[in-house]
Order: structure tokens, then sequence, then C-alpha cells
């Protein structure tokens, strides 16, 4: 028996949309679902319990960051992630991989693994697959990602061959060196570009290994909108039905719909939090740039059909107001309205899908929001 486990309920009659669940040591997640980031342990301006509130059964957090700092001997001593933050939902973990490639000349790729210097205070580190693996055991994470290598957008067919077969030879260490599998599951990730037989090649190699899910990586990674869909179409296919499916760093309304059209199971992004910072709010009626002079005498709700606590409670002219007086509290409501309009918007999904009007739901979506 694996510690998570997947179980199909019901797919959609006009596309490959799916309903189902993902059971794990710390509760059953409903999919399709979008996974809120929470980086260094904490979803940035939320409390544990609003995160709760608003329906959310599983956050991300981030290896890289929590293996510098507080360091994972630290994690693990306070009884583990769980623990540590306060949170008894599921976590995915991811292996750090994504975070120390984007470090450019701060990082040097070997087949041990990659060598690195801090983005905090400048000291040396290696980050192999062990080491990941080392890291997310003692985190506690429900879901571990294997440690790889992806590819930035463009690269040539023969770099990205030798990087997804790298990153095949570093999952097979990844699933060799994970230790707590009663408690923890691994999830292998796709690579290979924007290269159709190269992703063929990678999903072989890694479906061959017999895990509990699997992942897409390596889009969203600034490609044209058109040709990530295109990708994304057969990389679906490849991967097999009865395990969960994982597009990684996605979570515009968008992507989130084309996503689940193609059977796709779980999203994460840091979208929703980082534009709620910046004064930007997703709503029913498309994107709110909350600082513009339009809402200053604006006294109705973000969004009338949003039943969130910042809806419930304040009005645009308000919201505008904190943001433009750099106040806290505009950080920390429209982050509760953005990852609300999130995790509801994938609870109307999962229920369009149970009824057989998934396109619909998506064709009135698209017409409101103004996509």
């Amino acid at each position: 028996m694996t510690a998570v486990t997947y179980e199909l309920i019901k797919t959609d009659k006009k596309s490959k949309a799916r309903r189902g669940r993902v059971h794990t040591p710390h509760g059953t997640i409903e999919t399709p679902v979008f996974m809120p980031v929470g980086t260094a342990a904490t979803v940035k301006a939320m409390r544990p319990d609003e995160i709760k509130e608003m329906g959310a059964e599983i956050i991300l957090s981030n290896t890289y960051h929590l293996y510098l700092r507080p360091g994972h001997q630290i994690v693990k001593a306070a009884g583990g992630l769980h623990k540590f933050m306060n949170w008894d939902r599921a976590i995915l973990t991811d292996s750090g991989g994504f975070q120390v490639f984007s470090l450019g000349d701060l990082r040097k790729i070997t087949e041990e693994g990659v060598e690195f210097r801090s983005h905090i205070d400048g000291s040396k580190h290696m980050l192999s697959p062990e080491k990941s693996m080392e890291v997310q055991n003692a985190l506690g994470s429900d879901i571990m990602m294997a440690f790889d290598e992806c590819a930035p957008y463009p690269a040539d067919r023969s770099y990205v061959k030798k990087s997804l077969e790298r990153t095949t030879r570093w999952l097979a260490r990844c699933k060799e060196a994970h230790k707590n599998t009663e408690q923890q599951s691994l999830f292998g990730i796709m690579q290979g570009g924007m290269y159709q037989d190269l992703r063929y090649q990678s999903a072989m190699e890694i479906v061959e290994m017999d895990l509990p899910g699997y992942a897409i990586g390596g889009l969203s990674v600034g490609e044209p909108k058109e040709l990530m869909y295109e990708v994304l179409d057969y990389c679906v296919e490849y991967l097999p039905g009865n395990k969960p499916r994982y597009l990684m760093g996605v979570g515009s309304p968008d992507y989130l719909f084309e996503g689940v059209e193609r059977g796709v199971d779980m999203f994460d992004c840091v979208l929703p939090t980082r534009i709620a910072r910046n004064g930007t709010a997703m709503t029913s009626m498309g994107k709110v740039v909350i600082k513009n002079a339009a809402y200053e005498k604006d006294f109705t709700a973000l969004d009338p059909e949003c039943d969130c606590y910042t809806c419930r409670n304040y009005s645009k002219a308000y919201l505008r107001h904190l943001f433009k007086a750099n106040e806290i509290l505009s950080s920390m409501l429209l982050t509760n309205h953005n990852l609300h309009f999130l995790v509801n918007l994938m609870k109307g999904i999962r229920k369009a899908i149970e009824e057989d009007r998934f396109a619909e739901y998506k064709r009135d979506f698209y017409n409101k929001y103004g996509i």
C-alpha cells in the first residue's frame, strides 16, 4: 500500500475532465483541486484557520526555502511540517529543483545534483536527489516531488533530451533514497520541453517506476499560451488514468479550466497571493486592480457573487484606501479573496463535472470573466 491513492469518481461526457479524490494520511482531497502555496511554511498573509475555512484541503510548501531557513532538522525536531505550521490537512512539498535552477549564475548542474549559493547569505550548498529526499522526509509532507531539472524555454532539442534523461536517473535515485513510504508518497515529474517525442520518452521512463502520482513539469515557463495547450494535450495522454495528474505552476482561471478539460487533477501557483499583494483581485467579472482611481468612491463589494470574508465586510473604496496607505490588511484581505475565489471556482468545476455540464460552466465563466 502507498501513502497516497487516487479514486476516480466520474469522467465528463464531453471532455477529458474528471472528478476524483486523492486520499492521503492527512485527509482526502477532492479533485480537480487548486493548492494554495505556502512557500516558507506559511501561505503569505493568511492564517491556517482562514485557509481551512475557505475549504482548502491541501497546501504546498517549498523544500529549497525550508532547507535554507529554518532548516529541515529544526522542522523535524518540531514534529514535522504539519505540527510546525499548525496545519493538520495534506501538504505537498516540491523538490527544490525549480528554485535552484532559477538561481542562474549562482548554481552549477552536475550529474550528482546542483551546486548553488544561497540567495540569503551566499553560502555554498549541494542539492541532490538524495538530499531532496532527506529534506522532504524530515519535513513529513504527504506528497513529495522528485528532484528534476526544469529546462528553460526556449531550449534546443539536444539539451532538453539530456536534461530529461538526467531527470529520469535522478528519479530512480529519489525512489531509492525515499525512507518513509508508509506515510509519504513520491510523485515523478515529466519533462521534455516542447518536443512531443521527448515528452513521450520522459513519460514512459517515469511511469515504468510505478509511482503513486505524476506531475507535468516544464510548462508555463514563458511559452505562448497556444503552445502550452498543444503540449498539454499529449502530455496528459501519456500519463496513467488511475493515478493523479498534477500540472505544476499554473493558477490563472483560464489555465485551470484548460488543464481540467484535458484531464489534469491538481494545480498550484503563487499567482493569486502574489497579485493580491500587488493590489489585484480575481473576480467573477474579471480582474480588479484596486489601486485604480475608479474605485476611490466605490462602496460596493469586490465581487457581488463572492461570499468570502473580504466581500462580506469591505468595499472597493476601503480596499483601495488600504492599498494606497500601504497597510498590511490590504494584502490579508485581497489574498483571502483571491484564494477563496480559486478554491470556490474548483468546487464549481467539480460540481459541473458531476452534472455533465462542464462545457457550459466553462463557457459561462469565460463570458463573464472576459476570457
